[in-house]
């Protein structure tokens, strides 16, 4: 797994207007938070940590937090934590890290793509059912795979690929049910038969008698005299 490096500095003034400020200068106030220890807070810029995150699909990865205070730096290693969205512009707002140990296991989740294409979509024009998008998985921070792919090629018609059939890389172990179903190619749905001509036809030719005979009571109605009322 490739080191990722960002560079971020601390961040002294803490108030909602010192905040908005950065913000306006494409700067994302953020937070390290680490066990027995006090939150830390930092700055970085948004549109790096902006591509970062793309480039990376979604998927838990570890960042090393390069972090400036004058002239002095700290090396952090940490996981995202969470990612504040501006509730209408959708834009990030504020981002929280984790603070990790590159000698403890840790938990995570990892998107799941499928590689080739199953003979079952190819050759009998079956659908490709992705069941599960995502693994929970437990590895030192350094072995995180950034996607665990699984090739489909193989796959026929009511043929499936189960968590238990899946081979991850060296020290990573899979936490979901063996069981379960990741991937499965199913039969195409069926489409309801077209009803026979001659019934439609025959439909065609009541309608208008029954909007024939609503309309001559309507009209009937309108022409009657009220109730009560003589002539």
């Amino acid at each position: 797994m490739e080191e990722v490096i960002l560079e971020v500095q601390k961040r002294i003034d803490t108030g909602t207007g010192s905040v908005n400020r950065l913000r306006k200068s494409a700067v994302l106030p953020a937070v390290v938070y680490g066990e027995g220890q006090s939150p830390m807070n930092l700055q970085l810029p948004a549109k790096e940590f902006a591509n970062l995150v793309a480039g990376h699909k979604g998927g838990s990865f570890m960042i090393k937090l390069r972090i400036k205070d004058g002239s002095k730096h700290t090396d952090k290693a940490v996981l995202i934590k969470e990612i504040q969205h501006h509730p209408v512009k959708d834009t990030v707002i504020h981002v929280d890290f984790n603070e990790i140990s590159l000698t403890k296991n840790i938990r995570v989740k990892v998107p799941v793509a499928a590689k080739g294409e199953a003979i079952g979509v190819k050759r009998d024009a079956g659908v490709l059912d992705h069941v599960i998008w995502e693994l929970e998985i437990e590895c030192l921070p350094a072995s995180i795979p950034e996607i665990i792919e699984v090739d489909v090629s193989n796959l026929a018609i009511g043929q499936s690929i189960h968590v238990k059939d899946i081979i991850l890389p060296a020290g990573v172990k899979v936490l979901n049910d063996p069981a379960a179903a990741v991937l499965a190619v199913v039969a195409p749905a069926k489409e309801e038969a077209a009803a026979p001509a001659e019934a439609v036809e025959g439909q065609a030719k009541a309608e208008p008698e029954v909007i024939k005979e609503k309309k001559e009571k309507v009209e009937g109605e309108a022409v009657s005299a009220p109730a009560g009322k003589k002539g």
